[in-house]
């Protein structure tokens, strides 16, 4: 059975236009993909539900926002609405008080930092090192992600000795883009910059490229991908763009076609390293061939998997496990899935 033809059985995914073409070329590409583990990430940024997998406590793995709901950018294609579902701790005391109750009261592995930028996509983080730093000499088993914004190499190496185990970004790769829809006067050098000085640490980095930052068009996403590709990233995160976020009509929603090209351009350009689908995507028919690509181009793990996903990844021999984390580390609780007979290849 093909790879079309197994994942056009999959119940979820009837009626969705699948793009044969594509399929295909994922299937030539398969040999390094069957086998290969995925991790379905279910952290606490949102509420989630899935028939497949089983929903995590309230704060597994809960994002913290310095500036609470603010952010001086404002960029056109998410208008700060990312930042509304995570707990506010808008100086180090709320902070270190937040935490150190849900590691007494919720067994806490770990959480996200995270923020509004300034205008110049910024993130004054110094004043919460020392308490990132208490947390982590009282309780070393504490795993701490960082939205880093862009930032320089002193800034990189501040994070590092307080004890940041993972630094995020994102990297753009069109100077329109971050002229049009960041609102930012800085260049394309500066996300390299960025993206130098963090690998210049013992952190694990983990860029992220919005995939139609641009208005929903596909543009500067190759640059992104050669940006990454040039440096020792511990493992890189693909998110869609959601234009529910931004005002009505300004943004399209990028074809699946076009995301899953993307998918295999990344998985073919950073081959020895994690390749991820983030939480952010356009939901419904297209969140669900979304994940069906992502899992059939060979990316390592999908954060908050649509209905359908883990049937994809039976259908196509790849075993999955569920982490109850951010996809972009690991840590938390790891539940191995068992595949069901009848949908696994013979």
């Amino acid at each position: 059975m093909s790879w079309l033809q197994s994942m056009a059985a999959v119940e979820e995914l009837e009626g969705a236009a699948l793009d044969a073409g594509l399929i295909a070329d994922f299937e030539r590409a398969g040999e390094s993909v069957r086998g290969r583990e995925i991790r379905f990430s279910t952290p606490t940024f949102k509420a989630y539900s899935s028939c497949d997998l089983e929903g995590c406590g309230k704060n597994a793995f809960p994002a913290f926002s310095v500036t609470a709901g603010g952010c001086a950018l404002n960029c056109d294609h998410c208008q700060a609405k990312i930042l509304e579902p995570m707990i506010p701790a808008t100086n180090p005391a709320m902070l270190d008080r937040k935490v150190r109750d849900m590691i007494g009261s919720q067994d806490l592995q770990g959480f996200l930092l995270s923020g509004g930028s300034n205008k110049r996509n910024e993130i004054a983080y110094e004043r919460y090192f020392p308490v990132i730093e208490k947390l982590k000499r009282d309780h070393p088993q504490l795993k701490v992600a960082i939205h880093s914004a862009l930032l320089s190499a002193d800034r990189a190496k501040g994070m590092e000795a307080a004890g940041v185990d993972t630094a995020m970004m994102d990297v753009i790769g069109a100077q329109d883009t971050i002229r049009d829809v960041y609102h930012l006067d800085r260049p394309v050098a500066d996300f390299e910059a960025t993206l130098a000085a963090l690998c210049g640490t013992t952190m694990e980095v983990v860029p992220h490229i919005v995939i139609g930052l641009h208005y929903g068009r596909i543009l500067g996403e190759a640059n992104a991908l050669d940006i990454v590709s040039r440096h020792p990233v511990h493992s890189l995160v693909l998110v869609v763009i959601m234009p529910f976020y931004a005002k009505p009509g300004s943004f399209e929603t990028p074809k699946t076609s076009d995301v899953g090209r993307i998918f295999l351009e990344a998985r073919r350009r950073i081959p020895d390293r994690s390749v991820l689908l983030g939480c952010a995507r356009p939901p419904g028919m297209h969140r669900r061939v979304t994940d069906a690509y992502a899992i059939a181009a060979g990316l390592d793990g999908i954060a908050f998997p649509a209905d359908g996903a883990l049937a994809v990844a039976e259908a196509i021999g790849r075993p999955a496990v569920q982490e109850h984390a951010c996809c972009s580390m690991k840590t938390g609780r790891t539940i191995k899935i068992h595949p069901r007979a009848s949908l696994a290849l013979s």
